[in-house]
């Protein structure tokens, strides 16, 4: 019988939109400008995390040796840049096949939810556009829901917990490694999908039960 779970949890970044070589190439600009270390590569791991996060952590390890305070303005303010640097790429077009995905889930009248550290209101914008009828703002977790981002468990808790399903009636979909830890830290099940320039392994070593290469393979494993 196919999809055997009741609601889909969705990562947003590398997942629905192919946007992942746009957020590297954007943080790795404003990065170096600020003269933090950041690379494309750390920008795929730690996709799912919050901007804040993100940007906490770099300045942290920049002045590891100072007791400088960082402040909530200077971290804002470096996000905002990296906000307009993403914009400047234009629109992220689908990842290939997804549609097909989300559709195919749909139909059965199962719930669909994202779960995203992102607040790059540019990709929520287009979500009616690019899938229409599928996602309803309550069925969504993004970085203004949450206190701790991925990997921590909060952001998929709290969708778990919204959508009044018990945890084995419920599927991740994630691409990421700390998406792929906050799942598993929920107690959620989880399906990788490889979209990025990280390996196969890094899914499996982050505790996702399966992993697919594309929307294909688990558009076949679906059904």
């Amino acid at each position: 019988m196919p999809l055997k779970h009741q609601g889909y949890f969705f990562d947003m970044d590398g997942i629905l939109f192919d946007s992942m070589p746009w957020h590297a190439e954007a943080w790795e600009e404003v990065m170096k400008r600020h003269h933090l270390d950041f690379t494309a590569r750390d920008c795929y791991l730690n996709e799912g995390r919050t901007g804040y996060d993100v940007i906490h952590e770099a300045i942290t390890k920049r002045n590891a040796s100072s007791e400088r305070t960082i402040s909530k303005e200077e971290i804002d303010a470096i996000y905002a840049e990296k906000c307009a640097a993403f914009q400047r790429y234009g629109k992220a077009a689908p990842i290939k096949n997804v549609a097909c995905v989300l559709q195919y889930i749909h139909r059965f009248n199962k719930q669909i939810w994202i779960v995203t550290g992102s607040g790059q209101q540019s990709l929520f914008d287009e979500l009616d556009n690019y899938f229409p009828n599928i996602f309803k703002r309550e069925c969504m977790i993004t970085a203004f829901d949450v206190t701790k981002g991925k990997p921590d468990a909060e952001p998929y808790l709290k969708a778990w917990e919204r959508s009044g399903l018990p945890k084995e009636a419920c599927c991740v979909i994630e691409n990421a490694p700390l998406g792929i830890l906050s799942a598993k830290r929920a107690g959620l099940y989880t399906i990788g999908v490889n979209t990025g320039i990280l390996s196969k392994d890094d899914l499996l070593n982050a505790g996702a039960d399966q992993v697919f290469n594309d929307m294909n393979e688990l558009l076949t494993f679906l059904k």
